[in-house]
C-alpha cells in the first residue's frame, strides 16, 4: 500500500511542456492535461499556492479523466459489493488524491518538455496515446503512455502506462486489495483521506 500512495498516477518528478501541434481526437485528453500541468507549474513557480493551483486543475483533471471508471477499475471486482454511499465517497476521494498528487508532484517548471508520439496503438475500442518526458537537462526520456476510450462523453484517460507498460490502474488494483473487502471499503477511504491530507500540507510527495 505504501508504494501505490507514494507513486501516485505521474509520481515521477518531471514536469510537461505544451504541444504544439493539434491533438487528434483520441489524444486530445492528454494535450489538454499537458496544458493544465503547464500553467499549474508556471504558478507554482510564481508562488502560488497549492490549493489556488489545485482549484485550478480539478474542472481539467474531470475533463481529461474518465475518473469513475479509473475508480471503479482501481477498487477491482469486489466494486460491485460496495455500498453506493461508499462508491461515491471513493469517487470523490480518488479525484481528490488525483488531483493533490498532480500539483504536489508538478510545482515548478525547470525547462523539461513533453513530447506527443504521433503513432496511436489500437486496444480493442480503445486507443494508446504514446508520450515521451525530456529533463530539461538534455537526459534520456521517460516513455508515459495514456490509455483512452470514448465514454460516451469524448475520449478520457481512463489508465497510464508508467514506462510504456505498467498499468497504474492495475497496481492500483493490486494494492488496494488488501483494503478492501465485500461490502465494506473503509480501509481504504481512510488511507486516501490519509494521503490526501498529507499532500496538501505540503509532507508528502516533495
Amino acid at each position: 500500500m505504501k508504494a501505490l500512495l507514494t507513486t501516485p498516477l505521474l509520481a515521477l518528478g518531471l514536469a510537461l511542456a505544451p504541444l504544439a501541434q493539434a491533438a487528434t481526437p483520441e489524444a486530445t485528453p492528454v494535450d489538454t492535461l499537458d496544458a493544465g500541468l503547464i500553467a499549474g507549474m508556471k504558478a507554482g513557480s510564481a508562488g502560488q499556492g497549492f490549493q489556488a493551483r489545485y482549484d485550478a486543475l480539478v474542472p481539467i483533471v474531470r475533463k481529461a479523466y474518465d475518473l469513475q471508471e479509473v475508480t471503479k477499475n482501481s477498487v477491482g471486482f469486489l466494486w460491485s459489493t460496495l455500498p453506493a454511499a461508499q462508491q461515491e465517497e471513493l469517487n470523490k476521494l480518488f479525484e481528490q488524491f488525483t488531483v493533490a498528487s498532480y500539483v504536489s508532484q508538478f510545482n515548478a517548471f525547470n525547462g523539461q518538455s513533453f513530447k506527443l508520439l504521433p503513432d496511436e496503438k489500437a486496444l480493442g475500442a480503445k486507443k494508446i496515446i504514446e508520450t515521451q518526458l525530456l529533463p530539461g537537462d538534455g537526459g534520456d526520456p521517460v516513455e508515459l503512455d495514456y490509455v483512452v476510450a470514448n465514454s460516451g462523453a469524448g475520449w478520457q484517460i481512463n489508465d497510464v502506462l508508467l514506462g510504456g507498460t505498467i498499468s497504474q490502474v492495475a497496481v492500483h488494483a493490486s494494492d488496494f486489495a488488501s483494503l478492501v473487502k465485500s461490502g465494506d471499503a473503509s480501509a481504504l477511504i481512510q488511507a486516501l483521506k490519509s494521503k490526501i491530507a498529507a499532500l496538501q500540507s505540503g509532507s508528502a510527495g516533495q
